[in-house]
């Protein structure tokens, strides 16, 4: 059965010029015939299905018609052409938050998101003591969330949303919300729906999870969609095109706000001419030169290595890892260093990020657009080397 059916799905947004027409502006638009707005197809001519216990990926450069699409299907925005249908409790996981009021406690929040999303209130009483365990809120809950921190108001609207058991869940760029602790928490949670047949529709930049979690991907471009089918030919489609691979160093790609950028890196001391080349037990070092349009407070820079078929060899970030960074205004240089890099021999992707502490802002992020590759002398298989020892006892010890 078809939990989701989208049919000829189309919005249209009509952009202003400038601010509201006076009589005289319109009067001197009609006489030279010049229109003082235009229309803007975010969606157009969207088919798609996914049946019940489907997890389908969404993905698509900023811009594409991502998050307008799963706020239609969560009925927060009216489709200008078609329709949507959908069978079972939908939840979404979209602007989380965005129904509470500043004035009422936690508590009270949760009845009124529950009745806002049609729950009855028998079901939210007999859930209430998951949904504040599993936001770890404690006695915050009985606090005006005008008190909140925006980590915090998240939290409870995520936990809201997956404790009410709903059929569907539409899932926009959420699994990195709260500290490092929630993720894992939110990401097992949600790996748990999908494995108890759940239908999920998810929205995410991160191309690895994409590969892992979805049975079918979507790729929108322009507002309508390019191509359909398996993760694996899809999400390579995508990064091949959209990503670039190998962009060129120093090229400006990815997405963002923009704000602070990524301006070139440079990975001093590797061999190699086309493809930075480096030696397993010896030093990686990449140098990142960044660019703050404005005054930044506390921003993070963060990094993952990743292999061709986007498995995560490893990640951090300066949050992570101690390393605190005040702010940033202007040009400046950040030096990421791995002592005595401990991959085998095998090409790689170099991803890089600069957002926001609660990571709700990415300023740039850079998604598996550095390839390098590493030599190990060591005869040992795998992604990392670890030094093994062996001990003969003939005598049985």
């Amino acid at each position: 059965m078809k939990a989701i059916e989208a049919i000829n799905l189309g919005k249209r947004f009509r952009l202003r010029h400038s601010g509201l027409p006076t009589l005289k502006d319109r009067f001197i638009d009609t006489v030279k015939r010049r229109r003082g707005s235009e229309d803007f197809w975010a969606l157009r001519n969207i088919n798609f299905a996914v049946e019940t216990g489907e997890t389908v990926g969404v993905i698509g450069p900023n811009g594409s018609g991502k998050s307008t699409l799963l706020s239609i299907i969560a009925s927060t925005m009216a489709p200008t052409t078609g329709r949507v249908i959908t069978r079972g409790r939908l939840a979404s996981l979209l602007e989380l938050g965005a129904g509470f009021h500043p004035d009422l406690t936690g508590r009270e929040n949760i009845f009124l998101n529950g009745a806002i999303m049609g729950i009855p209130r028998k079901m939210i009483e007999e859930r209430f003591e998951s949904i504040v365990d599993f936001s770890g809120l404690g006695h915050f809950i009985e606090t005006p969330i005008k008190f909140y921190s925006s980590g915090m108001v998240v939290r409870l609207g995520f936990s809201i949303a997956i404790e009410v058991d709903p059929d569907i869940l539409l899932v926009d760029e959420v699994l990195a919300v709260g500290d490092q602790d929630f993720q894992k928490k939110s990401s097992r949670r949600i790996q748990w729906m999908k494995e108890t047949g759940k239908t999920l529709l998810v929205v995410s930049h991160d191309m690895g999870t994409i590969k892992r979690f979805c049975d079918r991907v979507i790729h929108l471009q322009k507002g309508e969609i390019c191509e359909e089918g398996v993760p694996a030919g899809v999400v390579d489609n995508y990064i091949q095109s959209a990503v670039k691979l190998p962009p060129g160093l120093g090229k400006i790609a990815g997405w963002g706000t923009m704000e602070a950028v990524i301006r070139k890196v440079e990975f001093p001391g590797a061999a190699g001419n086309e493809t930075p080349t480096f030696t397993t037990g010896r030093d990686l070092v990449v140098e990142i030169e960044y660019l703050a349009s404005k005054r930044i407070e506390n921003p993070v820079f963060g990094y993952a290595i990743h292999t061709p078929d986007f498995q995560l060899c490893v990640g951090s970030n300066t949050q992570i890892d101690g390393c605190r960074v005040d702010r940033i205004e202007g040009e400046g240089v950040i030096k990421l260093s791995l002592p005595a890099l401990p991959l085998l021999g095998g090409h790689y992707l170099l991803s890089l990020s600069i957002h926001s502490q609660d990571h709700n802002t990415n300023y740039h992020r850079q998604d598996y657009t550095y390839p390098f590759d590493v030599f190990s002398p060591a005869g040992r298989e795998g992604i990392v080397n670890t030094p093994s020892r062996w001990e003969f006892l003939p005598d049985g010890g």
